[in-house]
């Protein structure tokens, strides 16, 4: 999929957790539902850093493009060490290690580990990258339009009250994970979820995407997930646009209503 639709199937992705929540008694604070939403929306644009065209490439500048290049010939590295006969040959690494379900919980274990450990400067760091690319992906026509730096800006003024807003007491830097010193433990739950529910995405689209790796699905190490060849549809159709963006607006609003218990 496109970079707007998988932000919104982020966003749309943790509003739903935060009602699952709600009805097991265990509800968000709405600081930790707005920032979660936020965070998996740019999350969800995370597993494409092995692709220089795609929008988290843009996103900061010279930096970002870089670390594309970096992953994408990591990603290529591990596909052509780990392959099997049956997969084939490739020319890059995109939709390869960076679209499993092994790197979303390492990079999700990377940031809570970081949050804990690395104190406020750390959680403002998570909050602004994840910000930016938030603003990338569900601002998306604005974004193009305006300068990275007023992006930036907004992305560390987000992330700055956010913080402070999670730091009062009761709304959400201890949610879930209430011992000491486990403050923020949470922001990797949604860092996972962001990058997981991106390779659901991809995997309804005509490539399909190879979740399961390392687990091997037959002869194949990097078996291509997907719904039938039928049900497929390629990335920027009228599928994605007129049909499962909309939904995913939609299925944002009730869970987002029902974490906050207007429903």
């Amino acid at each position: 999929m496109m970079g707007p639709a998988h932000s919104l199937s982020g966003a749309a992705a943790w509003l739903g957790v935060g009602a699952a929540a709600a009805a097991f008694d265990h509800p968000m604070p709405w600081p930790v539902l707005v920032a979660g939403a936020l965070i998996c929306a740019g999350a969800a644009l995370a597993p494409d850093l092995d692709h220089k065209s795609a929008t988290i490439s843009r996103a900061f500048g010279p930096v970002s493009r870089g670390l594309c290049e970096i992953v994408d010939k990591l990603s290529y590295a591990v596909y052509k060490a780990t392959r099997s006969s049956a997969d084939p040959r490739r020319s890059g690494g995109h939709r390869t290690l960076t679209h499993t379900w092994l790197w979303a919980v390492l990079i999700g274990a990377g940031a809570s580990a970081a949050a804990v450990t690395g104190g406020r400067w750390a959680v403002l760091a998570i909050l602004f990258v994840h910000l930016v690319l938030a603003v990338e992906g569900l601002l998306w026509r604005a974004a193009r339009m305006s300068s990275d730096v007023l992006v930036w800006l907004l992305g560390a003024a987000g992330a700055w009250i956010l913080a402070g807003v999670l730091d009062q007491p009761g709304n959400g830097a201890a949610w879930l994970f209430t011992g000491s010193g486990q403050e923020y433990l949470w922001l990797g739950l949604p860092i996972v979820l962001g990058a997981l529910v991106h390779d659901v995405g991809d995997a309804l689209t005509v490539s399909g995407c190879p979740i399961l790796w390392p687990i091997p699905v037959g002869r194949k190490r990097w078996y291509p997930l997907g719904p039938p060849k039928g049900m497929r549809f390629r990335a920027g159709s009228w599928v994605e646009l007129k049909v499962l963006m909309p939904a995913f607006m939609v299925l944002g609003g009730v869970g987002g209503a029902s974490a906050l218990g207007f429903l």
